[in-house]
């Protein structure tokens, strides 16, 4: 059984500190680039389903044929006090009949550690939301494992998501002090390098990382469409959503990210 730190007051602490000295060890600001491979696992997705029959499952698999996994790649830019994640340009494997094609929708996460705040456009069951509120934070366990990721010595954390379903681990780089990560996860003392979500059903891991200095890749559009909502009323959203879909007996990532 793996031990578990679970201590708000050190974590607040490194927080401070943070965003006191956001620098590595020769000194220099944290500013740059991050690329994460992003792999979805079918297969354990559907499996992560605890409320679809073994029927349903495989009639929902036949109809999307026998590729269990797909990949993508996503960009994290990051200073000290902001990040924004948003989909790369590049493309993680070649486009083929068997691959998967999937519509562009509006998507870029945004967060501001200096002013506490989040700032996401995202597609959810079709429509456009603007998300702006107070730095929405996962209620994290740091654990006590270590492991390298991209060339970082990193320790792991762990949140369970009981709206998604989700156990998600997180490998946070000891040496890169921004509370930054992909998705919308956030809120360790170190850059996340690497997240799990319920034993690979989803798995993103930093595969390039340039420190550089950044110019506009921070900012956001000038004009931007989308209702307006706040982090409760986007979690509401989710949460109705999968309801629905359990009812239904079908994936409720269909209609949003996994």
């Amino acid at each position: 059984m793996q031990k578990q730190t679970c201590l708000p007051f050190l974590l607040s602490l490194l927080l401070a500190a943070v965003l006191v000295s956001p620098k590595n060890a020769v000194g220099q600001e944290l500013e740059g680039e991050i690329r994460y491979l992003v792999v979805n696992n079918w297969t354990k997705q559907m499996a992560s389903l605890d409320y679809i029959s073994k029927q349903q499952r495989e009639r929902i698999a036949y109809m999307w044929g026998n590729r269990s996994e797909w990949k993508t790649y996503m960009n994290l830019y990051f200073s000290p006090t902001e990040s924004k994640y948003v989909e790369s340009e590049e493309k993680a494997e070649p486009d083929d009949e068997g691959g998967y094609s999937w519509r562009k929708d509006a998507f870029y996460l945004k967060r501001n550690f200096e002013k506490n705040t989040l700032h996401d456009v995202m597609t959810l069951i079709g429509k456009t939301y603007i998300i702006e509120d107070s730095l929405y934070m996962p209620g994290w366990k740091i654990l006590n494992d270590m492991k390298e990721v991209a060339g970082h010595v990193c320790m792991n954390a762990v949140w369970e998501d009981t709206i998604k379903n989700h156990t998600i681990t997180v490998w946070f780089a000891l040496d890169m002090p921004v509370p930054a990560g992909p998705e919308r996860l956030c809120g360790l003392p170190g850059l996340i390098l690497e997240a799990d979500y319920n034993d690979g059903a989803k798995v993103l891991t930093a595969d390039r990382i340039i420190l550089k200095k950044l110019d506009k890749e921070l900012a956001l559009p000038k004009k931007e469409k989308g209702k307006k909502i706040k982090e409760a009323e986007y979690q509401n959203i989710v949460r109705e959503h999968i309801e629905e879909k359990r009812k239904a007996e079908e994936p409720w990532f269909w209609g949003m990210r996994y």
